[in-house]
């Protein structure tokens, strides 16, 4: 098999099957990489859609001390020893979901945790990211190896261009961001918007959830060509799909009043089907759709929001309760 080198963590039976080509991309032009990787272009091949990562994710400018592949394999057997991978607890900065999956094999699944478990080592200023595993699932999808994995994702937490936000690693920069999610939502999608309105005790605990519709309820397929623009395009593309898929669920709904009293499990679970209302591309056709949406824009608003947050002292978040592992 062709994607062999990149798949040995991979379940085939549960990859829908692309087509094997192209086998190259010849351009480095910014301009052209966007309308490719919107168009899904590298999507179609297993093998070169984990090159191209490989390719933009050392593109990003790190901090000078970035740990690589070979700390991963200096580390790794301290951390997990002989425990088994399969009950091996997440990091204290993810939250208590269950990582997802997607279509890993169970070696993969066992090679998140140490993944998650080496990264918390190396990386002790992170105090809240529970988008990672999701991308770290993701990315051992398209990585020869664990250390590979640890090394890409090590870079995406790394990176220090300012004007490339990438991953929020502190609650404040999360719940800024849903604050930020929810101004988003009142201006450019404002039916779904007043129907959330309606029917919420706390609309704002609905966005709450918004990163997590991302990474974790969408499925696979739909995940990996979101990812693939955000490598691109960075974070303003997580806001822009978030708000079509609001509008996705609302055409759902028909109009229709909505009678459950579990306005967020709703949603997950609608997340969860997508495919019973858009196609990956119509999905990022919608999400492209939105007029006048600027990165300055949700800039500003980060900004602002970060700051009336720290006016109301709201910075950490309160620590979870481990449950033993029986």
């Amino acid at each position: 098999m062709d994607d062999a080198e990149y798949g040995s963590f991979v379940d085939w039976d549960k990859m829908e099957s692309g087509e094997q080509s192209p086998k190259v991309l010849n351009t480095n032009d910014f301009q052209e990489l966007k309308q490719l990787s919107r168009q899904g272009f590298w999507a179609k091949n297993h093998s070169l859609r984990a090159k191209v990562y490989n390719k933009l994710i050392k593109d990003i400018p790190c901090r000078t001390v970035t740990p690589d592949a070979s700390v991963y394999r200096d580390i790794v057997g301290k951390i997990v020893g002989k425990r088994n991978t399969s009950t091996l607890p997440l990091p204290e900065f993810v939250d208590d979901r269950q990582a997802p999956t997607y279509c890993l094999n169970s070696e993969g699944i066992g090679a998140v945790r140490k993944i998650l478990l080496c990264i918390s080592n190396q990386f002790p200023d992170i105090s809240f990211c529970p988008a990672l595993p999701s991308l770290v699932a993701l990315l051992l999808h398209y990585s020869q190896d664990e250390a590979e994995c640890f090394e890409s994702v090590s870079r995406i937490l790394a990176c220090n261009d300012q004007s490339r936000r990438l991953v929020d690693q502190t609650f404040l920069a999360f719940e800024s961001s849903c604050m930020t999610f929810g101004d988003l939502a009142g201006k450019y999608c404002q039916g779904p918007h007043k129907l959330l309105v309606a029917v919420s005790e706390d609309v704002m605990e609905v966005y709450s959830d918004w990163q997590r519709w991302l990474f974790g309820d969408l499925p696979f397929t739909y995940i990996a060509r979101v990812f693939d623009v955000f490598l691109v395009e960075g974070y303003k593309v997580l806001y822009r799909i978030a708000l079509a898929l609001l509008k996705f669920f609302q055409k759902a709904r028909g109009g229709q009043p909505m009678e459950s009293n579990n306005v967020k499990g709703d949603i997950q679970d609608f997340v969860r089907d997508i495919a019973k209302s858009a196609t990956p591309d119509k999905l990022l056709e919608k999400a492209f759709a939105i007029r006048l949406f600027s990165r300055k824009e949700i800039n500003l608003l980060q900004i602002a929001n970060e700051k009336a947050l720290q006016q109301k002292g709201i910075t950490v978040k309160q620590k979870r309760v481990q449950t033993p592992v029986r």
